[in-house]
């Protein structure tokens, strides 16, 4: 097997672009890799890998679950996760593979003294920019063991237990975050550029795709009702939605410059802070508490994004009845960091606002994928029955989709435009 090599950025070694690779290479990568970052010192290797197997997971590059072994006791993990930014095989999942850029620059950053919120210990991170071959190696979360509750997984919230105290959690991370003061040099590091915030190639939308697109939301929300909340499928709303949405194209880019325009709400975030990329356990006061990982696309945005990234693929009941509250304690972590205070209502609109241009730009396409999948077996299914439960391909589209909808139902889109004098 043809063994793939790149020479990362930052220590200049050469880097596996894949697990095959890292495996031929024995420990002789992993204790030059280690020594490089400070995770082992001069005087330790590592001995021997008794694991190194492939790790279904995630949407873009290749994963692998390490066990290794030391020389000597050194204090570093031994049960370690490698991610890869590329997938050779799959092109699909290798177009994301400039997500790991940042990420890797983040995992330096989490190494510094004082970091302000709970990450996997990273051993080694490394990046070459211009191939996208990219490698990062953590400790592994040991969910279920160790007083770390079970993973949780992307839009099955109904199945957890107490969601709302877990968001309170993981939103409080987020807020103590955004609050962190980075220095002009690590500021440098992530410069601004929301957009770039994203899985792979945004297709183009124009007016007459968008119509189609509203056509087809049009007859799902008729003939698969099970599938969408009864509030989003009335008459009286679709109607609205054929009205507002062309706006939202419209004024797409100055909706993109507004969210950069005002520095207060632009802060070094999480793009993708789902419940899937979380892992929760109790202190002895039985607080719980939350850790964040699958950095890819961190970078300093606007806090609209990480909020919608966290919550997008909530039970749309917790929009419905927490959201307010969430925000509040989002805005009142970030001051006490030192941050400026920040206007929950501006804020408010700010989500609005995103979730408008993503609705447009990639969530009206869950009515075709929905058809292509199910064809006309959909108009029996609901979100909890398993071809889609068991998917989540499916279920978390759909259940983004769900979200925004209500949203724009719920909270007057049309009027946040119009506050925001974009007729």
């Amino acid at each position: 097997m043809t063994q793939q090599w790149a020479t990362g950025d930052h220590f200049g070694l050469s880097i596996p672009a894949d697990p095959a690779t890292l495996r031929s290479s024995g420990t002789t990568f992993l204790t030059q890799a280690f020594r490089a970052s400070g995770a082992l010192g001069a005087g330790h290797t590592v001995e021997r890998i008794s694991q190194c197997d492939d790790f279904a997971g995630g949407s873009t590059g290749r994963k692998a679950l390490l066990r290794v072994a030391y020389d000597t006791p050194s204090g570093a993990p031994t049960d370690l996760f490698v991610k890869f930014s590329r997938d050779l095989d799959d092109p699909i999942r290798d177009r994301g593979k400039t997500q790991m850029e940042s990420e890797v620059l983040f995992a330096a950053l989490s190494r510094e003294p004082g970091f302000p919120i709970t990450v996997p210990d990273v051993l080694f991170a490394d990046y070459h920019r211009d191939s996208g071959t990219g490698i990062l190696i953590t400790e592994r979360i040991q969910f279920g063991a160790n007083g770390i509750e079970r993973q949780y997984h992307k839009c099955l919230d109904y199945q957890m237990p107490d969601p709302l105290e877990h968001y309170r959690a993981l939103v409080s991370a987020l807020g103590r975050l955004a609050g962190y003061p980075l220095s002009a040099a690590h500021a440098a590091r992530f410069p601004i550029d929301m957009q770039s915030a994203q899985v792979g190639e945004r297709v183009s939308m124009s007016p007459e795709k968008l119509h189609r697109r509203l056509d087809q939301l049009a007859r799902f929300a008729q003939t698969c009702p099970g599938l969408l909340p009864a509030n989003v499928c009335s008459p009286q709303f679709i109607t609205r939605l054929r009205d507002e949405a062309p706006r939202y194209l419209r004024h797409e880019a100055a909706i993109w410059d507004g969210l950069a325009g005002d520095p207060d709400y632009i802060a070094l975030c999480h793009w993708n802070a789902n419940i899937d990329n979380a892992w929760f356990w109790r202190d002895t006061d039985d607080v719980l508490h939350c850790g964040l990982m699958d950095w890819g696309c961190a970078g300093r945005m606007n806090v609209a994004m990480a909020l919608w990234g966290a919550l997008s693929g909530a039970e749309t009941g917790l929009w419905n009845d927490h959201f307010d509250e969430l925000l509040e304690l989002f805005a009142a972590e970030v001051r006490g960091c030192g941050w400026p205070d920040l206007s929950v209502p501006a804020l408010h609109d700010q989500i609005m606002l995103y979730v408008g241009v993503m609705a447009v730009a990639w969530l009206l396409d869950v009515p075709a994928l929905i058809r292509s999948r199910f064809g006309d077996a959909a108009a029996t299914l609901t979100r909890k029955d398993p071809p889609i439960k068991n998917d989540e391909s499916v279920r978390a589209p759909l259940q983004m989709f769900t979200n925004a909808l209500n949203l724009w139902e719920s909270r007057q889109f049309g009027q946040i435009l119009d506050t925001a004098s974009m007729p």
